[in-house]
């Protein structure tokens, strides 16, 4: 018997360092998996291969239903499906809808025999414990399948709230990011840019392109990125005086 961790976020810009604490955290042998990919699609092939992977008595640990699924009707399949096979579910933010729970109101159903003599009133008082039954069932099931309908209204929320803004901004004729073209500043470029000017043999200087990459201590595509604006400036600076000259 296996006990996994399951952590995913939905971009490659976000952490998993917080879910995979949380998890370790209560379960510190928990073997991890962690994925980054969107929970609205099915196409997370980590999650795939680690339901390949269970067994029965095996179990998997979220930080919340929100890291199994945000899709309600893949995330309650699954979840029907590993309960079946024996695998447990665990959810530290939502301790009721983990398995054990489920487990403990099937446990709970009543089972009482009734034996009156009377035929008519023991086959009624049977149909109604049954009905008990099922209606338990039923209710512990919704409980699951609501957890799951809830994240997925908080991602649609979301979505909607982003497009909103988006529509607003444009009705408003905002301006969302930067102006194409627009060069931004930071003391990082400043830097970079006075190094390129001293040193670059475009620029008069002694030092190569990968030289000046290793002394700015930026990326590749930073450090040309600068070197093109800079070209782009003192190009521009060419014209103008061209231009008065000839004025």
């Amino acid at each position: 018997m296996s006990v996994y961790g399951y952590a995913r976020v939905s971009t490659q810009r976000q952490k998993l360092d917080r879910q995979i604490t949380n998890i370790l955290s209560v379960y510190p042998k928990a073997i991890m998996k962690t994925e980054h990919f969107t929970g609205t699609t099915t196409a997370r092939p980590n999650w795939e291969q680690l339901k390949k992977m269970l067994r029965e008595g095996d179990t998997v640990v979220f930080d919340s239903v929100s890291r199994m699924s945000r899709n309600a009707e893949e995330g309650f399949a699954d979840y029907e499906m590993l309960f079946k096979m024996g695998v447990n579910l665990i959810f530290i933010k939502e301790p009721h809808i983990s398995t054990e729970v489920y487990k403990q109101s099937i446990a709970k159903a009543f089972n009482i025999e009734v034996s009156t003599g009377n035929d008519a009133v023991d086959e009624y008082f049977a149909g109604n414990m049954e009905l008990v039954n099922r209606l338990r069932m039923k209710l512990a099931q919704q409980q699951i399948r609501l957890a799951f309908e809830q994240v997925e209204k908080e991602v649609t929320d979301l979505h909607l709230r982003i497009s909103e803004g988006m529509r607003e901004g444009k009705a408003k004729s905002s301006q969302i990011g930067l102006v194409k073209g627009t060069t931004l500043t930071t003391k990082k470029s400043i830097k970079c840019k006075k190094i390129i000017k001293t040193h670059s043999k475009t620029f008069g200087g002694n030092l190569s392109d990968e030289e000046l990459i290793k002394l700015c201590g930026c990326t590749r595509n930073s450090y040309y990125k600068y070197k093109r604006e800079m070209l782009c400036e003192w190009v521009s600076d060419m014209l103008k005086c061209t231009i008065k000259k000839f004025k």
